[in-house]
């Protein structure tokens, strides 16, 4: 089902329009640079990276989008749905705040809820420090990662826009509908770099195209020639940058796509006294390098 098809290339953050001013002398953005680098990173055993941080087993790559196929919705168990996680312990503990400040954002507009893994959960998020900043696009039904290199990944947007992608967000420039809203101006595109500008058939749940979200890329990135490579077609002149964070579209479509309508925090810092599904747990941090051996 469509509405069951998270490909939606927007996203979710919790509070105002923060963004970075476009650059001027088109220096690449990190998040740019991220992708490029993931580009380079294709067909790591049995993964590769498409729109230039998605990740895909190698064997859907036939598919147009693996979503698709299935369902990419996390469950829900009641009003909130439960997102297991685990860390890996190569992360220095002001990083592992970065990651978990970024899931907690989550708790205060929207019925998602991170909480650390327990031997309960066959479906979960693995975040690891491997080449570039990448997920995959939805629930996959088994460990999943996410990586967040890091030299180059570890900032509240990078986090946030990587686990839009893995509760089944795409990027904005790639929705259904963007050619009513933006040019792509395919001549100034890095050769092998057409890829990130590919459009997706997402279902857009009722929201407006955001310029703001925090998984549109810039106007000028991945361009060869310091031109633009998206133009607004309302404005041609009209500039905008990365987003710092979620916008307040991104929040509306996650609560739209995951039914949860609260106007306010759902929840409490993460913790690791939580209650799980239907068991109370008190549970040992397990990070991902524990969980290998």
């Amino acid at each position: 089902k469509m509405d069951n098809f998270a490909a939606v290339s927007e996203l979710v953050c919790l509070y105002q329009h923060l963004y970075e001013p476009s650059m001027r002398d088109h220096k690449d953005n990190q998040m740019v640079q991220n992708s490029r680098k993931n580009t380079f990173l294709c067909c790591v055993t049995e993964i590769s990276i498409v729109h230039g941080d998605i990740a895909v087993l190698n064997d859907s790559l036939k598919n147009a989008d693996p979503c698709t196929a299935k369902g990419c919705k996390w469950p829900k168990t009641g009003k909130y749905v439960y997102v297991p996680y685990i860390i890996s312990s190569a992360y220095s503990q002001a990083k592992r705040k970065i990651i978990l400040k970024g899931m907690e954002s989550f708790h205060l507009s929207t019925c998602i809820h991170f909480i650390p893994w327990t031997s309960y959960d066959h479906s979960y998020i693995s975040f690891e420090s491997k080449d570039g900043c990448w997920s995959f696009v939805g629930h996959q039904g088994k460990r999943q990662y996410i990586s967040l290199q890091k030299k180059a990944c570890l900032d509240h947007g990078t986090v946030q826009h990587e686990l839009l992608h893995a509760l089944g967000f795409h990027h904005e420039q790639c929705r259904s509908d963007r050619d009513k809203y933006v040019w792509i101006n395919t001549k100034n595109i890095e050769p092998g770099q057409e890829g990130n500008f590919d459009k997706v058939p997402t279902n857009n749940l009722g929201t407006p195209y955001d310029f703001y979200s925090v998984m549109h890329y810039g106007k000028y990135d991945f361009s060869m020639n310091g031109q633009p490579t998206i133009v607004a077609r309302a404005d041609p002149n009209f500039d905008w940058g990365r987003a710092k964070h979620m916008s307040s579209n991104d929040i509306a479509r996650i609560n739209k796509l995951y039914e949860s309508f609260s106007k306010g925090p759902t929840s409490k810092p993460i913790t690791h006294h939580f209650k799980s599904h239907n068991h109370q747990m008190d549970m040992h941090y397990i990070t991902a390098d524990e969980l290998n051996n």
